[in-house]
């Protein structure tokens, strides 16, 4: 055996010797290089709207199950309970119910609105199911404007129902 030193351990030009080279030790905690992210499987990506849409059809399986119509099995609503007046969440319940039921007309004279957003979440849980299929984030951005919107919508919404000429918006 050669007893002189490697080339890759000669002193360089300026005499001193280079930083040795960290060599990987096995059962170490950080690895040289950061692992490649594996693709989720599409059962992986799959997971979460399937299991949105199981509890949405829990929820709207019960209401339609237990009727809102019938008193004692849910609570009333507290602004209309303290004020008499209606909020753009009342009747959401019996919307739900008509929906349930395939009533599409009763639902809506129960709560417009939300039979509105029911057709937005099947909408948008229908893109998410095709984006999470072909491995794609859901990107939804809803700005400042959006919500001013929306806000003024269901304001109006609640205050025509309230009007003695709303009151076929009224559950």
């Amino acid at each position: 055996m050669d007893a002189s030193p490697s080339p890759a351990a000669a002193p360089g030009p300026s005499g001193r010797q280079p930083a040795p080279v960290p060599v990987p030790v096995p059962g170490a905690h950080a690895p040289a290089f950061p692992p490649t992210p594996v693709p989720a499987s599409r059962l992986r990506r799959l997971a979460s709207p399937v299991a949105s849409m199981a509890a949405v059809l829990a929820a709207f399986g019960y209401v339609g199950a237990v009727d809102p119509n019938q008193p004692g099995h849910y609570p009333v609503c507290p602004l209309f309970r303290l004020t008499g007046l209606y909020c753009p969440g009342c009747g959401g319940l019996r919307s739900a119910h008509a929906v349930a039921h395939g009533d599409i007309v009763a639902a809506l004279g129960s709560n417009a609105p939300a039979v509105v957003g029911y057709g937005i979440f099947a909408v948008v849980w229908v893109v998410w199911m095709v984006r999470a299929s072909r491995g794609l984030p859901l990107r939804i951005r809803l700005t400042p404007v959006h919500w001013w919107a929306i806000g003024a919508v269901l304001l109006t919404f609640t205050i025509v129902r309230n009007l003695p000429f709303g009151s076929v918006l009224a559950p």
